[in-house]
């Protein structure tokens, strides 16, 4: 007779749980949104991994693979399928080999091409690359083999920005000059705003100073000087102006500023917390004047 009611009892509660709704744990949710955070607002993944329409990225393709094609001496590749397609994507990826991509520029074949800005996310604390990863892996799967050109030759040496050679620890993201290097890296800041050298950005000599030359649909466009000089630079900008410039892409005057800082901003960095933000502009303020 006791049996039967143990029995009773225990089918009861599998009934119970068969119907009762089972959530994610919430450092799991929490963990989900930090990725979708910093891929949308801050690594703009997008911006080389999801092909574009007529009104920006289309997303119901996202991560396949970009349009645009990259052109350098030594490499011509386009942006490859990320999404978690086994076949063309990095599905079949061990979580090991896509940190070793995304920090070290190293597929599973053979070294990415530099475009690939694995020197900006070295910084990238472990908890924030793994919920970039487990966020890429959440992305709907897309069969879409990888674009030609794809070619590749010869050695490239990392170029991280100064300060942002290695891992942050978490905790010292609580300090707001640490916080501002960390998105400035993460955002690419500095490798768009600095002058390049046999194609790599010269941060010994011309950190924030502009000069970069990018060919787009707009023409040719040269990076500006956001260094603290105040007639060369955004010295005398306001805080106001320069985060409006980052967030909607318009200059001090109003004036819509060109691509890629126009797409990106608007893609991107308008997504921006007001914590990076405020903290991104006040490292900015830290730039020694140049001309």
């Amino acid at each position: 007779m006791r049996i039967d009611r143990l029995s009773s009892h225990f089918a009861m509660s599998v009934a119970l749980l068969a119907f009762w709704p089972i959530s994610p744990p919430a450092n799991a949710a929490a963990d989900l949104e930090r990725g979708r955070y910093l891929v949308g607002a801050l690594t703009a993944c997008d911006n080389c991994h999801t092909p574009r329409g007529p009104s920006g990225y289309d997303l119901s393709r996202r991560f396949s693979g970009g349009a645009q094609t990259f052109s350098q001496a030594t490499y011509v590749v386009r942006g490859s399928n990320i999404s978690p397609d086994v076949e063309t994507g990095v599905g079949a990826w061990t979580d090991k080999e896509l940190r070793a991509a995304i920090v070290d520029g190293v597929g599973r074949d053979n070294r990415l091409a530099p475009v690939m800005p694995s020197d900006s996310y070295k910084p990238l604390t472990t908890r924030d690359l793994d919920a970039i990863i487990g966020f890429l892996r959440a992305a709907a799967p897309v069969r879409a083999p990888l674009q030609a050109p794809q070619q590749r030759n010869g050695e490239w040496a990392p170029h991280p920005m100064p300060g942002a050679a290695a891992p942050f620890d978490e905790t010292s993201l609580a300090d707001k000059q640490t916080r501002g290097l960390y998105v400035a890296s993460l955002a690419r800041c500095m490798s768009c705003h600095s002058a390049e050298v046999d194609g790599a950005p010269d941060y010994r000599n011309r950190l924030g100073a502009g000069g970069k030359i990018f060919h787009n649909a707009a023409g040719v466009v040269v990076a500006s000087n956001i260094t603290s000089h105040p007639a060369k630079g955004v010295g005398a900008w306001s805080d106001e102006a320069l985060k409006r410039a980052i967030t909607q892409g318009l200059s001090r005057d109003g004036a819509p500023l060109r691509p890629p800082m126009s797409t990106l901003a608007k893609a991107h960095f308008s997504k921006m917390s007001r914590d990076d933000l405020d903290a991104l502009v006040a490292w900015i303020r830290t730039l020694p004047p140049k001309e």
